[in-house]
């Protein structure tokens, strides 16, 4: 009997050891750091192929896209307590972009780029909701709610 309850010790002892060691779970791929040309090119060929660009447009997309990306890139470079305070510039900046990017681009182009943004945005959006789950799922129970009046 004795041996029995020992050999179900260890084997509990055991499980608990290996379930616990499970890291693989929460391990996070180290994103490449890509300069303001590779971003540029990235964007640049994700819009050639969701927008059909022609040539000419492709090369003026690109001129839009490396300008923003080292806009962006030099904002990411800055001080982290002026960033807060530079946010409307950076936006006017977002949107002067789109702006001569809708200029290079046709009326159908144009559709197939909003939808896709805003397939994006709403992909993000639920991406957002879906990180602080389970920290505060609802409120604690009261047993015992105090008598009123």
């Amino acid at each position: 009997m004795k041996k029995l309850i020992l050999t179900m010790a260890i084997a509990v002892m055991g499980f608990t050891a290996v379930f616990a060691q499970d890291s693989t779970r929460r391990a996070r791929r180290e994103m490449p750091k890509l300069t303001a040309e590779q971003r540029a090119e990235k964007a640049t060929g994700m819009m050639e192929k969701k927008l059909s660009l022609s040539a000419d447009q492709k090369k003026k997309v690109y001129a839009i896209e490396l300008d923003r990306a080292k806009k962006m890139e030099a904002y990411r470079n800055e001080d982290k307590s002026a960033m807060k305070g530079k946010m409307k510039e950076r936006k006017a900046d977002m949107d002067k972009s789109k702006a001569e990017l809708d200029g290079v681009l046709n009326a159908e182009q144009k559709t197939k780029l909003e939808a896709f943004r805003s397939e994006a945005k709403e992909k993000a959006g639920k991406m957002r909701k879906g990180m602080g789950k389970g920290k505060r799922d609802k409120a604690p129970v009261v047993s015992n709610p105090p008598a009123q009046g």
